[in-house]
């Protein structure tokens, strides 16, 4: 199989933005504010949404099934408060479960977390835990900034996220760390804030001992790892310096790399620089970049090409990038393959 482990609800119907905009609209005047149920959205709007954009995308490019999560820059922790998020977040992850429902052997769910600024991660569990348990989803995404490119919030190795870590362990699920808008002028949101937020992850735990604490806790850092690659020899030498073990013992056994990589030297790079068995197929698409590249004539998210045109791969590298991992990575997606006989 061909398992995009990095897919967002980026072309979900209009009605789902006209409802947010009345949420934040209802910040400042509560009697703006909408309430949940007024968002109506057919299974037919559903459908539409899907077979027109992802679903045609998947068969032309020939990937099969998507792991699925609300669009990350709709996200938008920093606006309001919790009761703010909790509501967005309960509405958004329903509408990917309906689409897991409508489309089951194509999409299944990560759920988006209702993460607030300065409030406790622990907050976030109850929604957590009806999205894997009674939704059936996979995994999670998890904001590291939350305040939208101004970083408030303590390292991800502070003890503040340890309700989170904790029930992550529990579920056996792992984590894309994946930041939201940025509302700072300073950071371009897919161009800056994206990558300076997949690095700072990655540094973030280096500098740490989080998985001596939690030591099958597994977090996927998108949009391929950011600097991390490019940059390996630098992070392999601050580690050293901090007296820290070698990279391969110190993250490699609970930190994964997506391919949201959009031009074959930067894939290159990645499969040559991180061992094959960190590394999970992702497109993003539809989602940051959705242009046709001039010099090669396809989608600079067609990232399968990347992986098919990498000359240091093997047949057994592509099957666990394409498949092996993910199901390795995510448990719980390989079990619910399993009981669809695949």
């Amino acid at each position: 199989m061909i398992i995009d482990v990095h897919g967002h609800y980026t072309t979900a119907p209009k009605a789902l933005e006209e409802w947010r905009n009345r949420q934040i609209a209802g910040i400042k005047d509560p009697s703006a504010k909408p309430r949940a149920s007024e968002l109506r959205i057919s299974d037919d709007e559903l459908r539409e949404s899907i077979a027109n954009n992802q679903l045609r995308q998947m068969k032309e490019r020939g990937s099969d099934l998507t792991i699925f999560s609300p669009r990350a820059s709709f996200m938008a922790h920093h606006i309001g408060d919790f009761e703010v998020s909790s509501t967005w977040a309960a509405i958004c992850n329903e509408l990917c479960f309906r689409v897991s429902k409508l489309f089951p052997d194509n999409f299944i769910g990560a759920a988006m977390l209702p993460q607030s600024p300065g409030v406790d991660p622990k907050t976030c569990i109850p929604e957590l835990e009806k999205c894997i348990k009674e939704y059936g989803f996979v995994g999670i995404n998890l904001n590291p900034d939350p305040s939208g490119g101004h970083w408030t919030s303590p390292p991800l190795s502070d003890r503040h996220w340890y309700p989170v870590y904790e029930k992550m362990v529990e579920l056996d699920i792992p984590a894309m760390i994946h930041v939201s808008t940025s509302c700072n002028a300073c950071f371009h949101t897919t161009g800056a804030h994206y990558l300076n937020a997949d690095t700072t992850a990655f540094m973030q735990c280096l500098t740490s001992d989080l998985f001596k604490d939690f030591p099958t806790l597994r977090f996927l850092i998108p949009h391929g790892g950011g600097a991390v690659p490019y940059h390996w020899g630098r992070f392999r030498g601050l580690a050293q310096e901090m007296k820290k073990p070698l990279l391969k013992d110190h993250l490699l056994n609970n930190i994964f790399f997506d391919t949201c990589v959009y031009h074959q030297p930067g894939i290159d790079l990645l499969t040559k620089v991180i061992p094959v068995e960190n590394v999970l197929f992702a497109s993003e698409m539809i989602g940051a970049v959705r242009g046709i590249d001039p010099e090669t004539g396809f989608h600079y998210d067609d990232t399968k090409r990347y992986i098919e045109a990498a000359k240091t791969l093997t047949a057994e590298d592509r099957y666990k990038i394409y498949e092996g991992n993910a199901r390795r990575v995510f448990p719980r997606l390989d079990i619910a393959l399993k009981a669809r006989g695949n």
